[in-house]
């Protein structure tokens, strides 16, 4: 039975954007509901950040394990080596996911937004058909906020199925697989082929780039490619997968290397890890209507569409797709509806790379300032010299952090570090640019001794010259 039901305020997708978009509009007091075809939270939450998270935890701390076998390290040994049951490692994972999933319904529920577990296909821009287990319902809604997400990107001569997997598979293997073959070496890709590594699969990288994670400069990037070559890691650039042949044990990958030379490489496993596309079809946009900018709905910075009271965020609507800037903008979102005064402007949004060792990059690049015109003067600090990192054994994977000021008027344009749990310090990078703080500012912020965020502090000091310890 169909039946018919209004509101203020539609949200069409549970993911981070979504979700977080609903709960400040039932917090605000606007009559929601949200639609979410899967669970909610998402790709991040249910077969993305938070699973690929949990699963390369668990892969350093087996490798941890294996580091004090025999005659062992820091004075504790282990007389056998560690057994890993991956079905349980699985199981463990799912309980993070399920816990967290938990918690978003409870705040769903708390805010008194309206769950609808189904799939829905608009009509016009304003009246959506959805379709539930338990039949169909119609909806009329005066906003709309399109939170729809993405999917994994298919190769066209490389369909998924059999040995063939994209991350979301690559995160649910309950057994290692003997020779991994990972498509695509950016963030993606290395934070699982790393993490298998470490849980003994041989893992060969293949990239259509000439270096692996593009969207970092060379000298971010150099402790990972050590890390990678340390533990026998391939990486493959300049190459462009072709076909993978498929039989009961495994698969052989075709790829033209840099020499446009036909290369083969065998295979248990092939993930293909080339990026996302935003979900804009099978859903009725093309009823809405509304602008579109290449694959992606096209926003002001208020995240309005072309279409009156229909709004898009996350995902949809460009790059960085990152979880984060999905929350910030669907909060946004759901504020302006209410009434209040919001756009969309940070300075920055913080992007992680949960590789071994981590990055982290907040604004502008030393070369991306250049490419601006810009005067700057850098700072860099490393690991090695903070006593906080060397009790962690973290010091001698080449780490730092480095500080990107204008020259003139010492304001910080840009901060970025690679090392172990930097991804831990980006809330103050991104504190220091959103408040277009100084050099001296950060300078001269006490941080706590010891710990890993005193090589900011150095940092700073160092874009003039005045480092400590340096």
């Amino acid at each position: 039975m169909n039946t018919h039901r209004k509101c203020k305020v539609l949200v069409v997708g549970g993911g981070p954007g979504g979700y977080v978009a609903a709960i400040r509009a039932g917090q605000l007091g606007l009559d929601t509901v949200l639609v979410e075809a899967d669970r909610t939270g998402g790709t991040c939450l249910i077969r993305g950040c938070i699973p690929s998270k949990a699963l390369i935890h668990a892969a350093s701390r087996y490798e941890e394990l294996l580091a004090h076998v025999g005659s062992g390290k820091l004075g504790i040994s282990l007389s056998s080596a560690p057994e890993l049951n991956l079905v349980a490692t699985q199981q463990w994972k799912e309980s993070v996911v399920d816990r967290l999933n938990g918690g978003v319904e409870g705040l769903l529920a708390k805010a008194g937004v309206e769950v609808i577990h189904g799939w829905a296909t608009f009509a016009d821009a304003k009246t959506c058909e959805i379709e539930t287990a338990d039949g169909g319902q119609t909806l009329h809604a005066e906003h709309v906020i399109l939170a729809n997400g993405s999917s994994v990107t298919e190769l066209p001569g490389i369909p998924f199925g059999g040995a063939v997997i994209s991350s979301t598979e690559a995160l649910t293997l309950t057994e290692v697989p003997e020779q991994l073959v990972v498509i695509g070496a950016g963030y993606i890709g290395l934070e699982l082929g790393i993490a298998w590594r470490k849980l003994g699969a041989k893992v060969t990288f293949i990239e259509g780039g000439e270096r692996i994670l593009p969207i970092y400069d060379k000298e971010l990037t150099r402790p990972i490619q050590q890390w990678l070559k340390k533990h026998d890691v391939e990486v493959i650039t300049s190459a462009r997968a072709e076909s993978v042949d498929q039989d009961d044990v495994g698969a052989v990958l075709h790829y033209r290397d840099k020499a446009g030379e036909l290369q083969s490489i065998a295979a248990s496993k092939v993930l293909v890890a080339v990026g996302r596309s935003p979900n804009t079809q099978g859903w009725g946009l093309e009823n809405m209507p509304v602008d579109k900018q290449g694959a992606f709905v096209q926003v002001n910075d208020q995240c309005r569409t072309s279409t009156r009271n229909v709004w898009a965020i996350g995902d949809l609507v460009g790059e960085p797709m990152l979880a984060h800037k999905a929350s910030a903008q669907g909060e946004m979102v759901a504020e302006i509806i209410a009434g209040h005064k919001r756009s969309f402007d940070p300075v920055a949004i913080p992007a992680v790379c949960f590789t071994e060792p981590e990055i982290v990059s907040v604004g502008l690049t030393p070369d991306e300032a250049k490419a601006k015109g810009l005067d700057i003067s850098v700072g860099k600090f490393p690991f090695a010299a903070i006593g906080k990192a060397l009790t962690m054994e973290a010091g001698e994977d080449g780490g730092f952090v480095r500080v990107v000021a204008r020259t003139d008027d010492h304001v910080i344009v840009g901060i970025q570090a690679v090392g172990a749990h930097v991804a831990e310090l980006s809330g103050e990078f991104a504190l220091a640019l959103e408040m277009g703080a100084l050099v001296e500012d950060l300078a001269a912020t006490i941080h706590v001794h010891p710990s890993l965020s005193e090589a900011t502090m150095e940092a700073a000091l160092a874009t003039f010259g005045k480092a400590i310890h340096g």
